[in-house]
């Protein structure tokens, strides 16, 4: 009996000593956490770079806009196809834009809708608030605004109903007259 407690204390100690497999469990430990740092980085990666995208979207539809002395609703067909094409490679499905005309008033500084054509076009008439910068009383912005849901590829733990939601606008002044003329004969100031 002896001598069998004698060879199982020398085989542990041989155990304890014995580095062999030492590599294979730390690698084993250490990939679940290189995996998740792994893929984690990539999906922030495509987050920055749609987010980016959405920018430059929201850019891109006001600029286009503001180049005009009037639009139709072709003109607006082809300038949402065309900040669409920015997203690529990105899908552009989840993707709603909005192009609205604004008139700054000047006894208030109230910025109200002239007209709008988009995902969800404002209504005409209503308010909406602009930077200080940009309340010139008598004049007009052209204000564009972008929302992309953005459901990254490896987040089974997303609902991929819910997503992130991220979204840029911008506001722009006409450059080759006064307003951008849609639907009206002339600029309105109501």
């Amino acid at each position: 009996m002896k001598a069998i407690w004698h060879r199982i204390r020398c085989s542990a100690l041989e155990l304890r000593d014995d580095c062999r497999g030492l590599a294979a469990v730390e690698f084993a430990m250490i990939i679940p956490v290189m995996a998740a740092l792994f893929l984690g980085t990539n999906e922030f990666s495509a987050g920055v770079a749609v987010d980016r995208k959405v920018t430059l979207m929201a850019r891109t539809l006001s600029d286009l806009t503001s180049q005009n002395t009037s639009v139709t609703d072709t003109q607006f067909t082809n300038f949402f196809n065309a900040s669409k094409a920015i997203l690529t490679p990105y899908d552009s499905t989840p993707v709603n834009a909005t192009i609205t005309q604004l008139y700054v008033d000047p006894g208030t500084l109230q910025a109200r809708v002239q007209w709008s054509k988009g995902s969800a076009p404002r209504t005409a008439g209503t308010t909406v608030t602009v930077p200080t910068a940009l309340q010139v009383g008598g004049t007009y912005l052209i204000y564009s605004e972008v929302n992309y849901k953005f459901v990254p590829s490896v987040a089974w733990f997303i609902n991929k109903t819910n997503g992130i939601t991220l979204s840029d606008f911008t506001f722009t002044r006409p450059r080759q007259s006064t307003c951008v003329l849609y639907s009206t004969s002339s600029c309105t100031t109501t």
